[in-house]
């Protein structure tokens, strides 16, 4: 996947918005590389989400959504990459993962998050359709992070795009 995205994205190196929690960069680091995997699930006709499983400070899987290229329903870019983080690891656990994704969670892979045992997740921006995080439900048993600040332009200008193709 291209470092370079096509939607505006703020630079590493850009000064970050005054807020009462700082926002370490590892954090910010797989957050962008969840947002260039909505990126392409953007370029494949899909719903511009994207997730990063991380564990040790190594990325164990990245996916986008491909419910519309794989005709299945539960094809969100959560479930997918928590299934390969999964098979990276040889098992279901992943008690010592964080998950960062650029949507707020829906029901299903809210369960899918408690189920597999995730540690953290990072999100990038409520869903006010599906949210199941803390916007319409709190099915939410793990502790969570919304990174706010960095995703919303970006998905709103990847939802735009996706409309235009």
């Amino acid at each position: 996947m291209s470092t370079a995205a096509s939607f505006p994205l703020p630079p590493e190196s850009a000064p970050q918005p005054a807020t009462s929690v700082s926002v370490a960069p590892e954090h910010l680091a797989y957050m962008r590389q969840a947002l260039e995997a909505a990126e392409a699930a953007t370029r494949r006709g899909e719903v511009p989400v994207g997730a990063v499983v991380v564990a040790g400070g190594t990325v164990l899987s990245l996916a986008h959504n491909e419910r519309e290229t794989g005709n299945d329903p539960t094809a969100h870019a959560e479930v997918l990459a928590l299934r390969r983080a999964a098979a990276t690891l040889g098992s279901w656990r992943l008690t010592e993962a964080d998950l960062y994704v650029t949507m707020e969670p829906c029901p299903m892979c809210a369960g899918a998050i408690v189920n597999a045992r995730v540690r953290r997740v990072y999100y990038g921006c409520d869903d006010p359709k599906a949210g199941a995080v803390r916007t319409l439900a709190r099915l939410a048993l793990f502790p969570f992070t919304l990174l706010y600040l960095l995703c919303y332009a970006a998905l709103a200008h990847l939802t735009r795009k996706r409309m235009e193709i």
